[in-house]
């Protein structure tokens, strides 16, 4: 169970992450014309971390709560390899590695079809224990693709963490199913909440966004 001071710092954490995407512009809300999800499915959210790398000092500052949330989660001693989900997950990971001084590697979605035919790439991480690093958890279909993917070639992957989720109840129970802890430093309701207080978000497009997020929930909990 955790602590009331690290739920207060998570809190906190994710109110600042919330304002930093916000500032960036790069969160596009559109319930007229929904956007298109990599999985698949439609909404009317979209967000845009890979802005964040055009600004050094605000990627520094995300990069450092990533690696304060990964050592209150994780025994850090034990960490061999950062791996990020290909593409947006590739740099995260690689500033965290950076800062933790721990290998990299990376996952694809698919094995390449030519050359060796890797779909992990970075060196050797069979035997090692590894976390897995993505920027946005939607459906979480990607980053537990990369667990797989890394546990296939032997390496132990129980820990995704990701910058911001839709938290999903179906990327949560598929997440619980394959023994995978998610971890992520900013949630939808957290966005929302701080949307709306600073005024960026009117509450047409606030009721569209929950709307949205209800029905897929309904539809998770019918399947």
């Amino acid at each position: 169970m955790k602590s009331s001071t690290n739920v207060q710092r998570e809190a906190s954490t994710a109110r600042e992450v919330a304002g930093i995407l916000l500032a960036q512009g790069a969160v596009s809300i559109n319930a007229a014309h929904p956007f298109v999800y990599a999985s698949g499915a439609t909404g009317p959210i979209y967000c845009d971390l890979r802005l964040l790398m055009a600004y050094p000092k605000l990627r520094q500052r995300i990069t450092e709560l990533l690696v304060a949330r990964i050592r209150e989660s994780c025994r850090v001693e034990a960490l061999d390899v950062m791996a990020g989900v290909a593409t947006a997950g590739i740099p995260w990971a690689a500033w965290v590695a950076d800062k933790m001084n721990k290998p990299l590697a990376y996952v694809r979605d698919a094995p390449k079809g030519h050359g060796k035919g890797q779909q992990v790439e970075g060196g050797v991480v069979s035997g090692q224990v590894s976390i897995v690093i993505e920027d946005l958890t939607n459906l979480g279909g990607s980053a537990l693709a990369a667990a797989v993917a890394l546990r296939e070639v032997g390496a132990k992957a129980d820990h995704c963490f990701s910058i911001l989720t839709y938290e999903f109840p179906q990327a949560t129970e598929a997440a619980r199913k394959a023994g995978i802890e998610m971890v992520s430093l900013c949630s939808l309701s957290a966005l929302l909440e701080v949307a709306t207080a600073s005024g960026q978000l009117d509450s047409k497009a606030e009721q569209a966004v929950r709307t949205w997020w209800r029905k897929g929930s309904v539809v998770a909990k019918r399947e």
